[in-house]
Order: structure tokens, then C-alpha cells, then sequence
């Protein structure tokens, strides 16, 4: 097989394994159906817990699993508004707080949600909370995992494509070319999709923040005190995963006032007091 027909056949593979994200209308890649990844994605969550100490029955984790049921009411309110009713029929909510010093939350696909302590001085408020949490549950209503991992087995394809296309040449050349695909892929692809990815999520995370009643102007204040955080220690925007801290901030800033326009169409006009947890 040559590299032409080799890159052929990933194309259509790509063509004929796509889904529709309800939030951009984009064609996305999905090799991995939910019908598979939900499952794999439940039995992850809980061997986490397993191995972790969860904080249950006090302030913090209680106010975690309010946000979070707000946050998923309004996702379902949007999808439903906007024809993608039953949407979340298979969505397994959950929302844990786990003692740690990690500045760090997730939400897996289908609904799982974890916390850590270590992010909650960052957060400062239940309002800063609702802006992580509306980040990582539109990462999950995105199907961004599912994404990613169709991007990495796509990635690994044309690996092999480039590997059989220069099976003739010399090993020297065919490390060559191996290399250059492979830095190719990561700065030219594989980074560039996964930042996309977070600006995705930082748009519809402020929506269903203010859906739910809390305040999008929050998120830039935010990621003002990540940034702060993180001591301004960042490699450069082309080379990480994620969009510069400065470039997070002005996007958020833009997209508030946004936000709040799409809450009005749910009836939500004011929002809750921005109290210190």
C-alpha cells in the first residue's frame, strides 16, 4: 500500500465515522461509540474513588454535588430547547469531592464528575465552582473524550500509513520520517485539537453556568486566579494542550456577555450573590 491510498482509506474511515456535536452543529470524529465508552468511562470512576479518600456530608461536598445538579439541569433544559431531547438518557450523574491537593476537576463521559480540595481555594466561591463545573460537564456533553480518543487511533493509523510507505527505504530514513510525521501530528493536529477543544468547552461551560444561575463573568475572574496560580509558569500556546492563560481570560471576557443573553431565552435575569466558600 502507498502512502496515497493508505492516507485514502483513513480518509474515508473518517467520513463514515462521524458524529454530530449538538452545541456546534460540527461533524466530529467517533470510532468509540457511548455504547462502549460510557461503560469503560463508569468503571474508571469508581476505581478512582476506590483509591481515593471522598469527602461526603460536609459543606464543600455538598455544595459540589448542588452545583453540579444545577449545572445538568441546565444542559438538559438547552438540549431540550434546542431538539436534541433525550440527549442525556443515558447519563449517569455523579458528583464527588475527593481530598487532595491537586488543583484539579474532571468529568468523564457520561456524567461522572470528581473535584479535588486542592482547587477549591482557587475556585473562592460557589459561583467559581459553577465555572469549573460548567467547563468540565460541556467537555463530557461534547463528547471531547470520545474525540480524543478517535484522534489518537487515527494519529496511530497514519503512523503505521508512514511506516509501510517507507517500509523500502533505509532505517535511518524511515526514523526520518517517522519523526517528522510524529511532531507533524502533535503541533500541526493533535495540539491544536485538543486546545480547540478547551475553548469549545469554555463557551458552552459559561452558557449552562448562566443558565443555571450563576454569573459568567465569574469565569474570567477565574482563570485570572489559575493564572496567578500557576506563577505565570506556561510552555507556549502552540506547544501545550491548552490556550494561554492571557487568551483564556479575553475569550471569557467576550463570552459572558453572550452567555447571558442565551439565560434570558430560559428566564434567568438575575443571578446568585457571589459568596466566599
Amino acid at each position: 500500500m502507498n502512502i496515497k491510498k493508505a492516507i485514502l482509506t483513513i480518509g474515508v474511515i473518517v467520513i463514515v465515522s462521524c458524529a454530530t456535536n449538538p452545541f456546534t452543529g460540527k461533524k466530529t470524529m467517533a470510532f468509540v461509540s457511548n455504547d462502549t465508552l460510557f461503560p469503560s468511562s463508569f468503571a474508571q470512576y469508581n476505581q478512582v474513588l476506590s483509591e481515593n479518600k471522598v469527602i461526603t456530608g460536609t459543606k464543600d461536598s455538598e455544595m459540589i454535588t448542588r452545583v453540579g445538579q444545577r449545572i445538568a439541569v441546565a444542559a438538559e433544559r438547552w438540549l431540550n430547547a434546542n431538539g436534541h431531547q433525550g440527549y442525556l438518557d443515558d447519563y449517569k450523574w455523579e458528583y464527588k469531592l475527593i481530598e487532595s491537593e491537586q488543583v484539579n476537576a474532571w468529568c468523564m463521559p457520561g456524567g461522572k464528575i470528581a473535584f479535588y480540595t486542592g482547587i477549591l481555594p482557587i475556585a473562592q466561591n460557589e459561583t467559581g465552582i459553577a465555572a469549573i463545573m460548567g467547563h468540565e460537564v460541556a467537555h463530557a456533553l461534547a463528547n471531547h473524550g470520545q474525540q480524543r480518543m478517535s484522534s489518537g487511533m487515527l494519529q496511530q493509523a497514519g503512523g503505521v500509513a508512514v511506516a509501510v510507505a517507507t517500509g523500502s527505504q533505509t532505517a535511518e530514513k524511515q526514523q526520518m520520517w517517522m519523526q517528522a510525521y510524529g511532531l507533524a501530528s502533535n503541533v500541526g493536529g493533535m495540539l491544536p485539537f485538543s486546545r480547540s477543544h478547551e475553548t469549545e468547552a469554555d463557551k458552552i461551560g459559561v452558557i449552562l453556568m448562566a443558565i443555571a444561575g450563576y454569573n459568567p463573568d465569574e469565569a474570567a475572574e477565574l482563570w485570572k486566579r489559575m493564572k496567578a496560580n500557576s506563577g505565570g509558569q506556561a510552555p507556549p500556546e502552540f506547544l501545550s494542550t491548552h490556550p494561554s492563560n492571557d487568551s483564556r481570560i479575553e475569550n471569557l471576557q467576550q463570552l459572558a456577555p453572550k452567555a447571558k443573553a442565551e439565560a434570558k431565552k430560559f428566564g434567568v435575569t438575575s443571578f446568585r450573590p457571589i459568596n466566599p466558600l
